[in-house]
């Protein structure tokens, strides 16, 4: 059966490897005949969550953005590959802003699968914080599973992780989703 499949690219750097192991994931995705869909939250205006907590009893954030639009996109998928670069120990500023924003219609995501991608200039250990707030995030929905990490550590300079096998895993996991 066909799934609707949405990458979420927190990394603001393109082409980066981050960029790269997604771009895997998805075209093993695709070779499995799923439909996919990349979203680089770079390219949208994205502001922090306020902590009104508004959105507690409307289902709707009070901030008029960009988020509208992703919200949309993110809702219709059956699987959400969650895609950053780590800094200093943690997720990019951007995932996290996208992860935040999305109180508005977290319980809206119940049952859906996710995968988790996360790069490094460290060693994969480095990466554990981040795969944990990650993590989080889905534990917090109704009947989500992770159905995979990636770890793609060793990998700070843009391309380095062109010819590694982390390439191939997700384009494994890609295709398995």
């Amino acid at each position: 059966m066909s799934k609707k499949i949405v990458a979420i690219a927190g990394s603001p750097r393109k082409k980066g490897n981050s960029d790269l192991i997604i771009d895997s994931f998805l075209k093993g995705a695709a070779d499995a005949l799923h439909e996919t869909e990349k979203i680089y939250l770079r390219d949208f205006n994205i502001s922090f969550c306020r902590g009104c907590e508004v959105c507690s009893s409307t289902h709707h954030c009070v901030i008029k953005d960009d988020m509208e639009q992703i919200i949309k996109v993110v809702l219709k998928a059956d699987v959400i590959v969650l895609a950053t670069p780590v800094y200093f120990y943690s997720m990019s500023g951007q995932m996290k802003t996208f992860i935040d924003r999305m109180m508005p219609v977290y319980t809206e995501l119940k049952g859906k699968d996710f995968y988790l991608i996360a790069t490094a200039a460290d060693s994969d250990a480095s990466i554990d914080n981040t795969m944990e707030a990650m993590t989080g995030f889905v534990d917090c929905i109704e009947n989500a599973m992770v159905r995979g990490k990636l770890y793609g550590g060793g990998n700070w300079r843009k391309g380095e992780v062109i010819g590694k096998d982390v390439l191939n895993s997700a384009y494994l996991m890609g295709f398995n989703a």
